[in-house]
């Protein structure tokens, strides 16, 4: 199955390497990047929207992190409250019993 998952994972990645070469070769524009404060050199326009893509990607990427960073701590959080808890439970059922009998 590890294997399956490798190979389906390389032929993605070969897919989208082919694509992106394809997208450079079709939009070989030359255009200069200007934001507010400061001016890029020109460059292709592929190279610069495949950057602009990269950057969403890694800052998606970042932001679901933190995202999952919370959520594994929380369930922690609640995987040791409830084992105090059953801990809890499981005394006092076994205290009724000693104190009835």
């Amino acid at each position: 199955m590890k294997a399956v998952r490798t190979l389906i994972t390389t032929a993605i990645v070969v897919a989208m390497l082919a694509l992106g070469v394809l997208f450079a070769l079709a939009n070989d524009g030359i255009v200069a990047l200007d934001v507010l404060i400061y001016r890029f050199e020109s460059g292709s326009l592929a190279l610069w929207v495949l950057l602009a893509l990269a950057l969403g990607g890694v800052l998606g990427l970042l932001a679901s992190s933190v995202m999952m960073l919370r959520l594994r701590a929380r369930n922690a959080s609640l995987t040791r409250k409830l084992t105090r808890v059953k801990t809890e439970l499981e005394k006092l059922r076994t205290a009724g019993l000693t104190d009835g009998e």
